[in-house]
């Protein structure tokens, strides 16, 4: 467990990179551990960083040094630290943590996955209409708003409830222990979702982009759920926007 040694307090000052994008110091020195902990036990694997930034490879560690960053200059807990192992384009090793959540998800190909030690069971069964389903805004891409808005007010009919707690590693994480039953965003990061999309395939889940194909590590546009509520949030993606 690495959750209990050295934890920043949430909030201070933060440096803004672009519109709603910030980065703090705990972000970089993050960053800088998890960095030089790869370097030491997987030297020569490429790395896909936040920050720093990386080249694109068959197999290559996506970084998110600190998910939730505008979280955590307000003070609002939901925070995640993601690392994956990506092989030929897929998540074959992660972890998702959240640090002053005391969580720690883990996953290996065909292993299985788990939280703080035990064993995720595989995906309930779920009634879509009854089915609880985290989502993000896609704030820094606002010209994505039509067809995300339009999904998300179908989405308020479809499902029993939505939510929206502003870390998608952690919203993927806990669509994979049961918390929530689905997932969906458009345009994030491949950093924001290696790990967690790793996570609810390793239980029995289904990750697609927006046209239920396989680009969603290179466009960031995801549905992740278990098999029914997926099969819901692809039939609401295909409808074209209203607005």
């Amino acid at each position: 467990m690495l959750l209990d040694s050295g934890l920043p307090k949430p909030g201070g000052s933060a440096e803004l990179k672009g519109a709603g994008d910030y980065v703090t110091a705990t972000d970089r020195r993050s960053e800088a551990a998890i960095l030089e902990v790869l370097a030491q036990e997987a030297p020569g694997v490429a790395v896909l960083a936040e920050e720093r930034g990386g080249a694109r490879s068959q197999t290559m560690w996506a970084v998110d040094p600190l998910d939730g960053t505008t979280n955590f200059t307000r003070g609002f807990p939901t925070v995640g630290i993601s690392v994956a192992l990506l092989e030929s384009g897929r998540p074959s090793v992660g972890v998702v943590l959240a640090p002053f959540l005391k969580l720690e998800f883990t996953m290996a190909l065909g292993r299985g996955a788990f939280l703080n030690g035990d064993r995720l069971p595989p995906h309930r069964v779920v009634d879509p209409s009854s089915a609880v389903v985290a989502t993000g805004f896609p704030f820094r891409k606002k010209e994505l708003l039509p067809r995300y808005l339009s999904v998300m007010e179908q989405a308020l009919h479809r499902f029993e409830d939505l939510r929206r707690a502003g870390a998608a590693a952690l919203d993927l994480a806990w669509t994979a222990s049961g918390t929530f039953d689905g997932f969906f965003e458009l345009g994030l990061n491949t950093w924001d979702v290696a790990a967690g999309a790793g996570l609810v395939l390793e239980v029995g889940g289904r990750v697609t982009d927006w046209s239920g194909g396989d680009t969603w590590i290179e466009t960031g546009n995801v549905l992740a759920a278990s098999p029914a509520v997926h099969e819901v949030l692809l039939e609401l993606a295909a409808q074209p926007p209203d607005r």
